[in-house]
Protein backbone atom coordinates (compact mmCIF):
# COMPACT_ATOMS: atom_id res chain seq x y z
CA UNK A 1 0.00 0.00 0.00
CA UNK A 2 2.45 2.28 1.06
CA UNK A 3 4.63 1.49 -2.12
CA UNK A 4 2.16 2.82 -4.23
CA UNK A 5 1.18 5.87 -2.66
CA UNK A 6 -1.80 4.84 -0.83
CA UNK A 7 -2.90 5.63 3.05
CA UNK A 8 -1.42 3.19 5.36
CA UNK A 9 -4.49 3.25 7.55
CA UNK A 10 -6.81 1.20 5.39
CA UNK A 11 -9.11 4.53 4.40
CA UNK A 12 -11.33 4.48 1.33
CA UNK A 13 -13.31 7.47 -0.90
CA UNK A 14 -16.96 7.46 -0.71
CA UNK A 15 -16.81 4.43 -3.54
CA UNK A 16 -15.19 2.70 -1.63
CA UNK A 17 -11.97 3.00 -3.56
CA UNK A 18 -8.09 3.17 -1.49
CA UNK A 19 -7.10 6.88 -1.46
CA UNK A 20 -3.76 8.44 -2.66
CA UNK A 21 -2.14 10.01 0.62
CA UNK A 22 -0.31 13.03 -1.36
CA UNK A 23 -4.53 14.15 -2.95
CA UNK A 24 -6.81 13.47 0.03
CA UNK A 25 -6.54 14.17 3.66
CA UNK A 26 -4.84 15.89 6.03
CA UNK A 27 -5.71 19.85 6.53
CA UNK A 28 -6.52 20.18 2.89
CA UNK A 29 -10.01 18.11 3.50
CA UNK A 30 -10.23 19.76 7.03
CA UNK A 31 -10.20 23.15 5.71
CA UNK A 32 -14.04 22.50 4.37
CA UNK A 33 -14.96 20.99 7.81
CA UNK A 34 -13.89 23.86 10.15
CA UNK A 35 -16.05 26.38 8.29
CA UNK A 36 -19.29 23.97 9.63
CA UNK A 37 -17.76 23.50 12.99
CA UNK A 38 -17.45 27.46 13.60
CA UNK A 39 -20.92 27.96 12.36
CA UNK A 40 -22.65 25.85 14.17
CA UNK A 41 -21.07 26.48 17.33
CA UNK A 42 -22.65 30.35 16.27
CA UNK A 43 -25.76 28.40 16.17
CA UNK A 44 -25.54 26.84 19.34
CA UNK A 45 -24.29 29.61 21.19
CA UNK A 46 -26.51 31.96 19.58
CA UNK A 47 -28.93 30.40 20.90
CA UNK A 48 -27.72 29.01 24.54
CA UNK A 49 -25.89 31.79 25.74
CA UNK A 50 -29.31 34.23 25.82
CA UNK A 51 -31.89 31.26 26.36
CA UNK A 52 -32.12 32.35 30.02
CA UNK A 53 -33.03 35.49 28.98
CA UNK A 54 -35.65 34.58 25.68
CA UNK A 55 -37.63 32.39 28.16
CA UNK A 56 -37.53 35.31 31.32
CA UNK A 57 -38.19 37.98 29.36
CA UNK A 58 -40.23 36.49 26.25
CA UNK A 59 -42.15 33.56 27.45
CA UNK A 60 -42.46 34.80 30.94
CA UNK A 61 -40.70 32.00 32.61
CA UNK A 62 -39.65 32.26 36.72
CA UNK A 63 -35.90 31.94 37.25
CA UNK A 64 -35.72 28.11 38.61
CA UNK A 65 -38.03 27.09 35.79
CA UNK A 66 -36.02 29.26 32.85
CA UNK A 67 -32.94 27.55 34.48
CA UNK A 68 -34.22 24.26 34.46
CA UNK A 69 -35.18 24.59 30.92
CA UNK A 70 -32.05 25.93 29.66
CA UNK A 71 -30.16 22.93 31.21
CA UNK A 72 -32.46 19.85 29.94
CA UNK A 73 -32.07 21.55 26.40
CA UNK A 74 -28.17 21.98 27.14
CA UNK A 75 -28.32 18.72 28.39
CA UNK A 76 -30.20 16.95 24.93
CA UNK A 77 -27.99 18.76 23.07
CA UNK A 78 -25.11 16.88 24.46
CA UNK A 79 -26.68 13.50 25.40
CA UNK A 80 -28.18 12.74 21.63
CA UNK A 81 -25.03 12.18 20.06
CA UNK A 82 -25.00 8.49 22.03
CA UNK A 83 -27.47 7.89 19.17
CA UNK A 84 -25.55 9.95 16.80
CA UNK A 85 -22.39 7.94 17.25
CA UNK A 86 -24.07 4.01 17.58
CA UNK A 87 -25.79 4.91 14.22
CA UNK A 88 -22.44 6.14 12.63
CA UNK A 89 -20.31 3.44 14.03
CA UNK A 90 -22.83 0.35 13.60
CA UNK A 91 -24.87 1.82 10.52
CA UNK A 92 -24.46 4.49 8.07
CA UNK A 93 -20.65 5.42 8.70
CA UNK A 94 -19.60 9.21 10.08
CA UNK A 95 -20.06 10.91 6.78
CA UNK A 96 -23.63 9.88 5.95
CA UNK A 97 -24.59 10.11 9.48
CA UNK A 98 -23.59 13.94 9.92
CA UNK A 99 -25.58 14.47 6.21
CA UNK A 100 -28.81 13.26 7.50
CA UNK A 101 -28.19 15.02 10.81
CA UNK A 102 -27.28 18.13 9.61
CA UNK A 103 -30.35 18.61 7.69
CA UNK A 104 -32.38 17.99 10.58
CA UNK A 105 -30.38 20.74 12.65
CA UNK A 106 -31.08 23.16 9.87
CA UNK A 107 -34.71 22.14 10.01
CA UNK A 108 -34.79 22.67 13.65
CA UNK A 109 -33.08 26.78 13.45
CA UNK A 110 -35.25 27.67 10.69
CA UNK A 111 -38.59 26.88 13.14
CA UNK A 112 -36.61 28.20 15.81
CA UNK A 113 -36.24 31.18 13.94
CA UNK A 114 -40.30 31.36 13.09
CA UNK A 115 -40.91 30.71 16.53
CA UNK A 116 -39.30 33.89 17.62
CA UNK A 117 -40.13 36.14 14.58
CA UNK A 118 -43.95 35.75 13.92
CA UNK A 119 -46.30 37.43 16.43
CA UNK A 120 -48.74 34.64 16.43
CA UNK A 121 -46.22 32.00 17.85
CA UNK A 122 -45.26 34.97 20.71
CA UNK A 123 -47.27 36.25 23.79
CA UNK A 124 -48.60 39.35 23.21
CA UNK A 125 -48.36 42.81 25.33
CA UNK A 126 -50.84 45.32 26.30
CA UNK A 127 -49.86 48.58 28.15
CA UNK A 128 -46.62 47.03 29.45
CA UNK A 129 -48.98 43.59 30.58
CA UNK A 130 -47.89 40.39 28.93
CA UNK A 131 -49.94 37.42 28.64
CA UNK A 132 -48.50 34.13 29.18
CA UNK A 133 -47.36 32.12 26.24
CA UNK A 134 -50.22 29.56 25.10
CA UNK A 135 -49.90 25.75 25.31
CA UNK A 136 -49.50 26.00 21.13
CA UNK A 137 -46.88 28.90 21.32
CA UNK A 138 -44.51 27.23 23.83
CA UNK A 139 -45.21 23.52 21.91
CA UNK A 140 -43.64 24.75 18.67
CA UNK A 141 -41.18 26.87 20.81
CA UNK A 142 -39.48 23.82 22.41
CA UNK A 143 -40.00 21.45 19.54
CA UNK A 144 -38.09 23.94 17.34
CA UNK A 145 -35.28 23.46 19.86
CA UNK A 146 -35.72 19.99 20.91
CA UNK A 147 -35.24 19.08 16.83
CA UNK A 148 -32.16 20.97 16.68
CA UNK A 149 -31.03 19.28 19.85
CA UNK A 150 -31.99 15.71 17.76
CA UNK A 151 -29.61 16.79 14.87
CA UNK A 152 -26.74 17.87 17.00
CA UNK A 153 -26.72 13.83 17.89
CA UNK A 154 -25.60 12.90 14.71
CA UNK A 155 -23.39 15.78 13.88
CA UNK A 156 -21.44 16.45 16.94
CA UNK A 157 -19.74 12.79 17.47
CA UNK A 158 -19.42 12.37 14.17
CA UNK A 159 -17.76 15.86 12.32
CA UNK A 160 -14.64 16.23 14.67
CA UNK A 161 -14.00 12.39 14.72
CA UNK A 162 -14.62 12.66 10.87
CA UNK A 163 -11.57 15.77 10.80
CA UNK A 164 -9.06 13.55 12.97
CA UNK A 165 -10.00 10.30 10.14
CA UNK A 166 -8.47 13.18 8.00
CA UNK A 167 -4.86 12.26 9.40
CA UNK A 168 -2.79 8.69 8.58
CA UNK A 169 -1.75 7.39 12.39
CA UNK A 170 0.63 4.85 10.68
CA UNK A 171 2.26 7.93 8.75
CA UNK A 172 4.88 9.95 11.32
CA UNK A 173 4.33 13.26 9.58
CA UNK A 174 0.65 13.22 9.50
CA UNK A 175 0.21 11.60 12.96
CA UNK A 176 2.14 14.63 14.28
CA UNK A 177 -0.08 16.83 12.25
CA UNK A 178 -3.30 15.56 14.29
CA UNK A 179 -1.73 16.30 17.57
CA UNK A 180 -2.17 19.68 16.66
CA UNK A 181 -5.78 18.75 15.14
CA UNK A 182 -7.86 18.88 18.17
CA UNK A 183 -6.28 22.25 19.56
CA UNK A 184 -7.03 23.96 15.49
CA UNK A 185 -10.40 22.20 15.63
CA UNK A 186 -11.29 23.72 18.84
CA UNK A 187 -9.97 27.28 17.79
CA UNK A 188 -12.44 27.20 15.10
CA UNK A 189 -15.29 26.39 17.40
CA UNK A 190 -14.11 29.19 19.99
CA UNK A 191 -14.02 31.35 16.85
CA UNK A 192 -18.16 30.90 16.29
CA UNK A 193 -18.98 31.08 20.16
CA UNK A 194 -17.02 34.97 19.87
CA UNK A 195 -19.31 35.86 17.25
CA UNK A 196 -22.53 34.75 18.80
CA UNK A 197 -21.77 36.64 22.22
CA UNK A 198 -20.89 39.50 20.58
CA UNK A 199 -22.54 40.09 17.93
CA UNK A 200 -25.91 37.44 17.79
CA UNK A 201 -26.42 38.68 21.80
CA UNK A 202 -26.51 42.44 20.45
CA UNK A 203 -28.89 41.88 17.78
CA UNK A 204 -31.16 39.42 19.35
CA UNK A 205 -31.83 42.08 22.36
CA UNK A 206 -31.18 45.34 20.08
CA UNK A 207 -32.63 44.36 16.35
CA UNK A 208 -34.98 41.14 16.93
CA UNK A 209 -35.06 37.65 18.05
CA UNK A 210 -35.48 37.13 14.17
CA UNK A 211 -32.27 38.13 12.80
CA UNK A 212 -30.60 36.70 15.79
CA UNK A 213 -31.45 33.49 15.11
CA UNK A 214 -31.83 33.81 11.06
CA UNK A 215 -28.29 35.01 10.87
CA UNK A 216 -26.71 31.70 11.96
CA UNK A 217 -29.70 29.50 9.74
CA UNK A 218 -28.18 31.23 6.57
CA UNK A 219 -24.75 30.31 7.85
CA UNK A 220 -25.39 27.19 8.75
CA UNK A 221 -26.80 26.34 5.28
CA UNK A 222 -24.10 28.10 3.59
CA UNK A 223 -21.11 25.91 5.64
CA UNK A 224 -22.97 22.57 4.44
CA UNK A 225 -22.49 23.49 1.09
CA UNK A 226 -18.78 24.28 1.69
CA UNK A 227 -18.49 20.90 3.55
CA UNK A 228 -20.31 19.08 0.78
CA UNK A 229 -16.99 20.80 -1.84
CA UNK A 230 -14.80 19.04 -0.21
CA UNK A 231 -16.25 15.25 -1.19
CA UNK A 232 -13.53 14.53 -3.54
CA UNK A 233 -11.02 14.97 -0.94
CA UNK A 234 -12.00 12.74 1.94
CA UNK A 235 -10.81 9.49 3.73
CA UNK A 236 -13.27 7.29 5.22
CA UNK A 237 -12.71 4.81 7.62
CA UNK A 238 -13.80 1.65 6.91
CA UNK A 239 -15.97 -0.14 9.75
CA UNK A 240 -13.79 -3.25 10.58
CA UNK A 241 -16.64 -5.19 12.41
CA UNK A 242 -20.39 -5.04 11.93
CA UNK A 243 -21.31 -4.40 15.46
CA UNK A 244 -18.73 -2.98 17.50
CA UNK A 245 -19.98 -2.57 20.83
CA UNK A 246 -21.36 -5.77 21.19
CA UNK A 247 -17.56 -6.92 22.64
CA UNK A 248 -19.20 -4.47 25.64
CA UNK A 249 -21.70 -7.12 26.32
CA UNK A 250 -20.27 -10.31 25.17
CA UNK A 251 -16.86 -9.51 26.82
CA UNK A 252 -18.61 -9.64 30.54
CA UNK A 253 -20.86 -12.44 30.18
CA UNK A 254 -18.45 -14.76 29.04
CA UNK A 255 -15.78 -13.73 31.95
CA UNK A 256 -19.45 -14.24 34.20
CA UNK A 257 -19.75 -17.96 33.02
CA UNK A 258 -15.76 -18.27 33.55
CA UNK A 259 -15.97 -17.31 36.61
CA UNK A 260 -14.74 -20.77 38.14
CA UNK A 261 -11.46 -20.89 35.89
CA UNK A 262 -8.23 -20.11 36.88
CA UNK A 263 -6.35 -17.02 35.34
CA UNK A 264 -3.14 -18.72 33.59
CA UNK A 265 0.12 -16.91 34.93
CA UNK A 266 1.55 -15.88 31.63
CA UNK A 267 -0.82 -13.27 29.92
CA UNK A 268 0.63 -14.64 26.33
CA UNK A 269 -1.13 -17.77 27.15
CA UNK A 270 -4.84 -16.43 26.98
CA UNK A 271 -6.50 -16.54 23.76
CA UNK A 272 -5.51 -13.76 20.82
CA UNK A 273 -5.47 -14.62 16.82
CA UNK A 274 -2.33 -14.65 15.40
CA UNK A 275 -0.44 -11.43 14.29
CA UNK A 276 -0.82 -12.40 10.49
CA UNK A 277 -4.78 -12.19 11.05
CA UNK A 278 -4.48 -8.55 12.06
CA UNK A 279 -2.08 -7.98 9.54
CA UNK A 280 -5.08 -9.57 6.73
CA UNK A 281 -8.02 -7.59 8.58
CA UNK A 282 -6.23 -4.20 9.32
CA UNK A 283 -7.08 -4.32 12.51
CA UNK A 284 -4.93 -3.52 15.27
CA UNK A 285 -3.92 -5.89 18.29
CA UNK A 286 -4.41 -3.97 21.52
CA UNK A 287 -1.66 -5.13 24.55
CA UNK A 288 -2.57 -7.01 27.23
CA UNK A 289 -2.80 -4.65 30.67
CA UNK A 290 -3.17 -5.76 34.55
CA UNK A 291 -6.46 -3.55 35.08
CA UNK A 292 -9.78 -5.37 35.79
CA UNK A 293 -8.52 -8.53 35.88
CA UNK A 294 -11.74 -10.27 36.06
CA UNK A 295 -12.21 -9.62 32.63
CA UNK A 296 -9.20 -11.59 31.54
CA UNK A 297 -11.46 -14.62 31.94
CA UNK A 298 -13.24 -13.69 29.38
CA UNK A 299 -10.19 -15.22 27.18
CA UNK A 300 -8.80 -18.33 28.78
CA UNK A 301 -9.61 -20.66 26.55
CA UNK A 302 -11.32 -24.34 27.12
CA UNK A 303 -13.71 -21.90 29.07
CA UNK A 304 -17.47 -22.63 30.05
CA UNK A 305 -18.91 -20.90 27.70
CA UNK A 306 -19.70 -23.22 25.14
CA UNK A 307 -18.16 -20.59 22.67
CA UNK A 308 -15.11 -19.69 21.32
CA UNK A 309 -13.17 -17.44 24.43
CA UNK A 310 -12.94 -14.15 23.13
CA UNK A 311 -9.66 -12.86 22.04
CA UNK A 312 -7.55 -10.60 24.74
CA UNK A 313 -8.03 -7.47 21.97
CA UNK A 314 -11.34 -7.83 22.73
CA UNK A 315 -11.22 -7.85 26.72
CA UNK A 316 -8.79 -4.86 26.21
CA UNK A 317 -11.48 -2.90 24.55
CA UNK A 318 -13.80 -3.32 27.20
CA UNK A 319 -11.23 -2.57 29.77
CA UNK A 320 -10.59 0.65 28.05
CA UNK A 321 -14.51 1.39 28.11
CA UNK A 322 -14.30 0.61 31.77
CA UNK A 323 -11.07 2.86 32.34
CA UNK A 324 -12.78 6.05 30.12
CA UNK A 325 -16.15 5.42 32.26
CA UNK A 326 -14.12 6.02 35.11
CA UNK A 327 -12.91 9.35 33.93
CA UNK A 328 -16.07 10.80 32.74
CA UNK A 329 -17.57 10.08 36.06
CA UNK A 330 -15.28 12.47 37.25
CA UNK A 331 -15.92 15.14 34.40
CA UNK A 332 -19.80 15.78 35.62
CA UNK A 333 -18.82 18.15 38.02
CA UNK A 334 -16.82 20.40 35.71
CA UNK A 335 -19.69 20.43 33.38
CA UNK A 336 -21.41 21.56 36.04
CA UNK A 337 -19.80 24.41 36.74
CA UNK A 338 -19.35 25.17 32.69
CA UNK A 339 -23.32 25.39 32.75
CA UNK A 340 -23.56 27.78 35.36
CA UNK A 341 -22.19 30.27 32.07
CA UNK A 342 -25.67 30.67 30.05
CA UNK A 343 -27.66 30.30 33.08
CA UNK A 344 -26.80 31.78 36.44
CA UNK A 345 -23.83 33.36 35.29
CA UNK A 346 -26.24 35.42 32.90
CA UNK A 347 -29.35 36.33 35.40
CA UNK A 348 -26.49 37.29 38.01
CA UNK A 349 -25.12 39.76 35.40
CA UNK A 350 -28.52 41.37 34.60
CA UNK A 351 -28.41 42.89 38.14
CA UNK A 352 -25.47 44.54 38.09
CA UNK A 353 -24.16 48.05 36.48
CA UNK A 354 -24.33 47.05 32.63
CA UNK A 355 -23.44 51.00 31.24
CA UNK A 356 -20.92 51.79 28.93
CA UNK A 357 -20.52 55.39 28.62
CA UNK A 358 -23.45 57.80 28.50
CA UNK A 359 -25.80 55.21 26.73
CA UNK A 360 -24.89 52.19 25.72
CA UNK A 361 -25.82 48.57 27.81
CA UNK A 362 -23.71 45.69 27.60
CA UNK A 363 -26.08 42.55 27.45
CA UNK A 364 -25.43 40.40 30.33
CA UNK A 365 -24.98 37.11 28.06
CA UNK A 366 -22.22 39.19 25.89
CA UNK A 367 -19.84 38.86 29.26
CA UNK A 368 -19.66 35.54 27.52
CA UNK A 369 -17.50 36.43 24.66
CA UNK A 370 -14.50 36.77 27.28
CA UNK A 371 -14.63 32.92 27.75
CA UNK A 372 -14.06 32.66 23.95
CA UNK A 373 -11.41 35.22 23.93
CA UNK A 374 -9.34 33.57 26.63
CA UNK A 375 -9.69 30.23 24.29
CA UNK A 376 -8.61 32.11 21.28
CA UNK A 377 -5.16 33.80 22.86
CA UNK A 378 -4.81 30.31 24.80
CA UNK A 379 -4.95 27.98 22.20
CA UNK A 380 -2.43 29.22 19.89
CA UNK A 381 0.03 29.68 23.16
CA UNK A 382 -0.61 26.34 23.88
CA UNK A 383 -0.09 24.78 20.97
CA UNK A 384 2.86 27.11 19.73
CA UNK A 385 5.08 27.04 22.95
CA UNK A 386 3.86 25.25 25.63
CA UNK A 387 3.61 22.08 24.01
CA UNK A 388 7.19 22.81 22.44
CA UNK A 389 8.59 23.81 25.74
CA UNK A 390 6.85 20.78 27.67
CA UNK A 391 7.91 18.50 25.12
CA UNK A 392 11.73 18.93 25.30
CA UNK A 393 11.28 18.50 29.34
CA UNK A 394 9.27 15.53 29.33
CA UNK A 395 9.95 13.57 25.41
CA UNK A 396 5.96 13.43 25.27
CA UNK A 397 4.46 14.34 21.62
CA UNK A 398 2.04 15.62 23.02
CA UNK A 399 3.99 18.00 25.84
CA UNK A 400 2.23 16.53 29.29
CA UNK A 401 0.04 13.47 29.27
CA UNK A 402 -4.09 13.65 28.31
CA UNK A 403 -4.76 13.47 31.76
CA UNK A 404 -2.15 15.74 32.98
CA UNK A 405 -3.81 18.43 30.86
CA UNK A 406 -7.79 17.46 32.68
CA UNK A 407 -5.98 17.67 35.83
CA UNK A 408 -4.49 21.38 35.13
CA UNK A 409 -8.00 22.40 33.82
CA UNK A 410 -9.44 21.46 36.64
CA UNK A 411 -7.78 23.06 38.95
CA UNK A 412 -7.93 26.63 37.08
CA UNK A 413 -11.76 25.51 37.34
CA UNK A 414 -11.81 24.91 41.38
CA UNK A 415 -9.94 28.51 41.24
CA UNK A 416 -12.82 30.40 39.07
CA UNK A 417 -15.56 29.35 40.57
CA UNK A 418 -13.99 30.73 44.17
CA UNK A 419 -13.41 33.85 42.70
CA UNK A 420 -17.09 33.52 41.33
CA UNK A 421 -17.93 33.00 44.96
CA UNK A 422 -16.30 35.68 46.28
CA UNK A 423 -17.34 38.36 44.05
CA UNK A 424 -21.17 36.97 44.54
CA UNK A 425 -20.03 37.94 48.11
CA UNK A 426 -19.01 41.56 47.72
CA UNK A 427 -22.57 41.92 45.22
CA UNK A 428 -24.32 40.85 48.59
CA UNK A 429 -22.32 43.30 50.64
CA UNK A 430 -23.18 46.23 48.23
CA UNK A 431 -27.09 45.29 48.21
CA UNK A 432 -27.18 45.37 52.06
CA UNK A 433 -24.84 48.76 52.05
CA UNK A 434 -27.08 50.31 49.62
CA UNK A 435 -30.35 48.75 50.90
CA UNK A 436 -31.63 47.11 47.89
CA UNK A 437 -34.36 44.86 47.51
CA UNK A 438 -36.31 45.03 44.55
CA UNK A 439 -35.50 42.82 41.72
CA UNK A 440 -35.26 45.11 38.73
CA UNK A 441 -32.81 47.73 40.84
CA UNK A 442 -29.37 47.75 39.53
CA UNK A 443 -26.52 46.83 42.33
CA UNK A 444 -24.04 49.81 41.96
CA UNK A 445 -21.50 47.42 41.13
CA UNK A 446 -19.83 46.60 37.51
CA UNK A 447 -20.51 44.14 35.50
CA UNK A 448 -16.82 43.30 34.82
CA UNK A 449 -16.32 42.16 38.08
CA UNK A 450 -17.24 39.15 36.56
CA UNK A 451 -14.91 38.76 34.20
CA UNK A 452 -11.96 37.43 35.88
CA UNK A 453 -14.39 33.95 36.25
CA UNK A 454 -15.00 34.08 32.85
CA UNK A 455 -12.03 34.30 31.74
CA UNK A 456 -10.14 31.43 33.79
CA UNK A 457 -13.53 29.35 32.85
CA UNK A 458 -11.94 30.12 29.40
CA UNK A 459 -8.46 29.20 30.09
CA UNK A 460 -9.55 26.15 32.31
CA UNK A 461 -11.67 24.99 28.89
CA UNK A 462 -8.53 24.74 26.40
CA UNK A 463 -7.43 21.98 28.40
CA UNK A 464 -10.84 20.32 29.56
CA UNK A 465 -12.88 20.77 26.62
CA UNK A 466 -10.14 19.61 23.94
CA UNK A 467 -8.13 17.63 26.52
CA UNK A 468 -10.98 15.39 26.92
CA UNK A 469 -12.34 15.68 23.29
CA UNK A 470 -9.02 14.10 22.17
CA UNK A 471 -8.77 11.64 25.09
CA UNK A 472 -11.58 10.13 25.00
CA UNK A 473 -11.32 9.53 20.79
CA UNK A 474 -7.66 8.28 21.27
CA UNK A 475 -8.48 6.22 24.01
CA UNK A 476 -11.35 4.51 22.21
CA UNK A 477 -11.76 0.93 20.64
CA UNK A 478 -10.55 1.43 17.30
CA UNK A 479 -14.41 0.68 16.09
CA UNK A 480 -16.04 2.81 18.28
CA UNK A 481 -14.25 6.06 18.33
CA UNK A 482 -17.43 8.01 17.50
CA UNK A 483 -19.39 6.39 20.38
CA UNK A 484 -15.92 7.00 22.30
CA UNK A 485 -16.64 10.55 21.39
CA UNK A 486 -19.88 10.72 23.14
CA UNK A 487 -18.06 10.49 26.43
CA UNK A 488 -17.25 13.88 25.83
CA UNK A 489 -20.65 14.91 25.00
CA UNK A 490 -22.72 13.29 27.42
CA UNK A 491 -20.14 14.29 30.42
CA UNK A 492 -21.05 18.22 29.37
CA UNK A 493 -25.12 16.86 29.07
CA UNK A 494 -25.17 14.84 32.06
CA UNK A 495 -23.39 18.32 33.69
CA UNK A 496 -26.25 20.19 32.72
CA UNK A 497 -29.07 17.99 33.69
CA UNK A 498 -27.06 17.80 37.34
CA UNK A 499 -26.89 21.70 37.15
CA UNK A 500 -30.30 21.39 36.90
CA UNK A 501 -31.53 18.48 39.40
CA UNK A 502 -28.97 20.41 41.85
CA UNK A 503 -30.93 24.03 40.88
CA UNK A 504 -34.18 22.15 41.53
CA UNK A 505 -33.19 20.71 44.74
CA UNK A 506 -31.39 23.42 46.60
CA UNK A 507 -34.35 26.14 45.52
CA UNK A 508 -36.76 23.42 47.58
CA UNK A 509 -34.53 22.63 50.09
CA UNK A 510 -34.16 26.28 51.33
CA UNK A 511 -37.19 27.87 50.48
CA UNK A 512 -38.98 26.72 53.37
CA UNK A 513 -41.02 28.63 55.80
CA UNK A 514 -39.19 32.36 56.72
CA UNK A 515 -36.39 31.37 54.72
CA UNK A 516 -35.74 32.38 51.27
CA UNK A 517 -34.50 30.62 48.42
CA UNK A 518 -30.71 30.54 47.29
CA UNK A 519 -31.90 31.28 43.94
CA UNK A 520 -35.12 33.03 43.80
CA UNK A 521 -36.56 34.96 40.97
CA UNK A 522 -35.36 38.20 42.64
CA UNK A 523 -31.59 37.26 42.78
CA UNK A 524 -31.07 40.57 45.11
CA UNK A 525 -33.14 39.07 47.56
CA UNK A 526 -31.48 35.56 47.61
CA UNK A 527 -27.93 34.22 48.39
CA UNK A 528 -26.75 32.95 45.08
CA UNK A 529 -23.22 32.81 47.02
CA UNK A 530 -24.45 29.87 49.45
CA UNK A 531 -24.80 28.63 45.97
CA UNK A 532 -21.75 29.02 44.57
CA UNK A 533 -20.35 27.88 47.87
CA UNK A 534 -21.18 24.64 47.73
CA UNK A 535 -20.29 24.33 44.20
CA UNK A 536 -16.84 24.85 45.15
CA UNK A 537 -16.81 22.47 47.71
CA UNK A 538 -18.28 19.62 45.63
CA UNK A 539 -15.31 21.40 42.67
CA UNK A 540 -12.53 20.54 45.17
CA UNK A 541 -14.04 17.41 46.32
CA UNK A 542 -14.26 15.92 42.45
CA UNK A 543 -10.39 17.04 41.91
CA UNK A 544 -9.67 14.55 44.71
CA UNK A 545 -10.98 12.40 42.88
CA UNK A 546 -10.19 12.94 39.00
CA UNK A 547 -6.49 12.68 40.69
CA UNK A 548 -7.44 9.18 42.23
CA UNK A 549 -9.48 7.84 38.93
CA UNK A 550 -6.10 9.05 36.70
CA UNK A 551 -3.59 6.97 38.99
CA UNK A 552 -5.64 3.90 38.52
CA UNK A 553 -5.91 4.88 34.60
CA UNK A 554 -3.83 2.66 32.08
CA UNK A 555 -3.47 4.04 28.68
CA UNK A 556 -4.51 2.16 25.55
CA UNK A 557 -1.09 0.39 24.14
CA UNK A 558 -1.50 -0.79 20.54
CA UNK A 559 1.35 -3.68 18.74
CA UNK A 560 3.19 -3.07 16.58
CA UNK A 561 5.74 -6.28 16.42
CA UNK A 562 6.19 -9.24 17.63
CA UNK A 563 9.44 -10.29 19.87
CA UNK A 564 10.14 -13.61 20.68
CA UNK A 565 6.16 -14.83 21.06
CA UNK A 566 4.88 -11.69 23.16
CA UNK A 567 4.14 -8.48 21.86
CA UNK A 568 6.47 -5.37 21.45
CA UNK A 569 4.82 -1.84 21.68
CA UNK A 570 5.01 0.90 19.34
CA UNK A 571 5.27 3.30 22.39
CA UNK A 572 7.91 3.47 25.09
CA UNK A 573 7.27 1.95 28.48
CA UNK A 574 4.74 2.72 30.44
CA UNK A 575 6.22 5.38 33.27
CA UNK A 576 4.35 7.03 36.24
CA UNK A 577 4.32 11.00 36.43
CA UNK A 578 3.62 12.80 39.91
CA UNK A 579 0.26 12.55 39.87
CA UNK A 580 0.20 8.92 38.45
CA UNK A 581 -0.62 9.08 35.16
CA UNK A 582 1.28 6.89 32.72
CA UNK A 583 3.25 9.30 30.01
Amino acid sequence: METKGFTQDGTVDLRGRPVLASRTGKWNACAFLVGYEAFERMAFYGIASNLVNYLTTQLHEDTVSSVRNVNSWSGSVWITPILGAYIADTYLGRFWTFTVSSLIYVMGMIMLTTAVSLKSLKPTCTNGICNKASTSQVAFFYISLYTIALGAGGTKPNISTFGADQFDDFNPHEKELKVSFFNWWMFSSFLGALFATLGLVYIQENLGWGLGYGVPTVGLLVSLVVFYLGTPIYRHKVRKTKSPARDLIQVPVTAFKNRKLQLPQNPCQLHEHEPQYYINSGKRQVHYTPIFRFLDKAAVKDGNSGRPPCTVTQVEGTKLVLGMMLIWLVTLVPSTIWAQINTLFVKQGTTMDRSLGSSFQIPAASLGSFVTLSMLISVPMYDRYFVPFMRRKTGNPRGITLLQRLGIGFVIQVIAIAIAYAVEVRRMHAIRVHQITGPKQIVPMNIFWLLPQYVLLGIADVFNAIGLLEFFYDQSPEDMQSLGTTFFTSGIGIGNFLNSFLVTMVDKLTDRGEHKSWIGDNLNDSHLDYYYGFLLVISTLNLGAFIWASSKYVYKRETKEVNEGCIEMESKALEISPLGLQV
